[in-house]
């Protein structure tokens, strides 16, 4: 990956606002508002940034891979997105929240490689007819024996969601996801996407339509659980941020 321009660095009117102890760890910034951690990432904060990670990851991931249909590539696009906005802290002024500033960061990125990928590539453009095609590739077939109470079925349903969810067809695919899944509201999954409201509001409809064909409400499982990002995949993000942010006088522990 390419070297940065502008590595983060510390902000002496900040650093001279907040005069609290630095956290220990990524955890104990739980608590902490977006305000303080990007106030604590200004002044080089490395605790501070992993919190950010944290507490994005999954956004960003659900982002990423909505557009992208992959893994790896998902997980590229959170690392670059990460690197790209905490290197530029000194250009976020707050009119918008952290977690929008960072999606739509993701977004630019995701949708910028799918057109790389395949340069014919507009969301706008992708018409609504596609939704034919899209049923019958959600056509999943279920078991009987799949019994909702057990924690291993629940876990079989939820994946079976998220098949379902990323063979929506590409018009739907990244609006249902930032709109049901990341609950953004309209206006902003339309603006993070560069579509109309109305199109976001067509499009939401017939995607749920498409998903009850294929589940057939069926299985118990909230969309917040699905395309989980955690544990030592969150802890694996974190490291490489902080590894290509680190410079000398930059991040501290």
């Amino acid at each position: 990956m390419r070297a940065l321009r502008s590595p983060m660095r510390p902000s002496a009117s900040l650093t001279t606002r907040h005069t609290m102890a630095l956290p220990q760890s990524a955890a104990a910034t739980d608590t902490f508002s977006d305000s303080v951690l990007i106030a604590l990432a200004r002044q080089g904060s490395e605790v501070a940034v992993r919190g950010i990670v944290r507490r994005y990851n999954r956004k960003l991931y659900r982002t990423a891979r909505a557009i992208l249909r992959d893994d790896s590539e998902a997980e590229d696009v959170v690392q670059e997105t990460y690197v790209r906005a905490l290197s530029a802290l000194d250009s976020y002024l707050g009119d918008a929240q952290l977690g929008t500033w960072l999606t739509r960061i993701a977004a630019n990125e995701a949708l910028g490689r799918l057109r790389r990928r395949r340069p014919t590539v507009d969301l706008n453009s992708l018409g609504d007819e596609s939704a034919g095609v899209g049923a019958q590739s959600l056509m999943v077939a279920t078991s009987d024996t799949m019994n909702p109470e057990t924690q291993q079925s629940r876990e079989r349903a939820r994946l079976l969601l998220e098949e379902c969810v990323a063979a929506l067809p590409d018009a739907f695919r990244a609006m249902f996801v930032l709109r049901q899944i990341e609950e953004n509201s309209t206006e902003e999954t339309a603006a993070l996407l560069g579509i109309k409201p109305e199109t976001v509001k067509t499009r939401l409809h017939r995607a749920r339509l498409l998903l009850r064909q294929a589940l057939g409400g069926r299985f118990g499982v909230a969309f917040a659980d699905l395309f989980p990002f955690d544990g030592a995949r969150c802890e694996r993000i974190a490291d490489a941020v902080v590894a290509r942010l680190r410079h000398p006088g930059g991040l501290s522990a």
